[in-house]
């Protein structure tokens, strides 16, 4: 037998392959859950808006009749029930945790749901919350769900690799902002997909642009933006741009992006949904 032939066997296999680790850490479903499709939105760094990015596509996805989810995974700083105007109070039975839901019906767990205090800091090491996130996919009762969007911390750590290698990640979209620096942000979230095999739907640039309030001229406050020609260096494509959008920042601070009106991210759902299409709506 050829030295590096693989023998299925893993128990008995040293190797340090895909397979491996697909068969040894994927964490199953909670038995009450069937979600469909995972999308994970990255970012090689913090502050380029990607709980704007999630909150928006999974409202989109929803519109589209879809029956849709968020999963917080960013449990330091977790903005999304903030987001959609959705407070702390969770409850379950003992075969899990049920979601909360939003107003228009999207289903969401985080850290700041679990909380008697969402303004209470959580003061963490890496692994509780690499497995607190784990717990929100298998002791969690999500039910039937078309699309999950996991809302990921900034970096490529403990947590953004825990949903890599627990969680059936499908695609992943990278949020980034019009700077020197997407080459950066970029870069490091395409490499570490590349390295757990999962495909890069796209990439969202945020702050884009602001409108004059006089003369609706553009405005680009960061200056030209390198996103197209670092998109086209790892041959993606740019699926939105979100300028800064004062209508878009109200909404969230009232906790109702569900009222938002625009089309900035109407080319990247489009995408999502039929990069990974599922059989029917819900």
């Amino acid at each position: 037998m050829a030295e590096n032939e693989c023998t299925r066997d893993c128990s008995t296999c040293g190797a340090n392959c895909s397979s491996r680790k697909s068969e040894s850490l994927l964490v199953p479903q909670n038995a009450g859950s069937d979600v469909k499709k995972v999308v994970a939105v990255v970012s090689g760094k913090g502050g380029v808006g990607k709980s704007l990015c999630t909150s928006m596509m999974a409202v989109l996805t929803s519109r589209r009749g879809y029956k849709t989810a968020i999963l917080d995974a960013d449990v330091t700083g977790p903005s999304i029930p903030k987001i959609f105007g959705v407070k702390p109070g969770i409850e379950g039975t003992e075969e899990g945790m049920f979601p909360a839901k939003t107003a228009t019906g999207i289903e969401m767990m985080s850290v700041n749901l679990l909380l008697e205090d969402e303004q209470s800091p959580v003061v963490w090491r890496g692994p509780v919350i690499a497995g607190t996130v784990s717990q929100f996919w298998s002791g969690v009762l999500w039910g039937d769900v078309d699309y999950m969007y996991v809302d990921m911390p900034p970096g490529t750590g403990d947590v953004p690799l825990t949903v890599f290698q627990s969680l059936p990640v499908d695609g992943i979209l990278i949020v980034t902002t019009p700077q020197d620096l997407v080459s950066m942000i970029v870069s490091k979230a395409v490499k570490m997909a590349e390295m757990m095999n999962i495909p890069v739907l796209g990439i969202v640039e945020n702050m884009s642009y602001a409108l004059c309030p006089d003369c609706g001229k553009k405005i680009e406050i960061f200056g030209e933006s390198h996103t197209e020609k670092v998109a086209q260096q790892f041959g993606l494509r740019v699926l939105g741009r979100i300028p800064m959008d004062s209508k878009l920042s109200k909404l969230c601070d009232k906790g109702a992006l569900e009222l938002m009106e625009n089309d900035y991210l109407d080319e990247a759902q489009k995408a999502v949904e039929e990069a990974l299409s599922v059989s029917e709506k819900r």
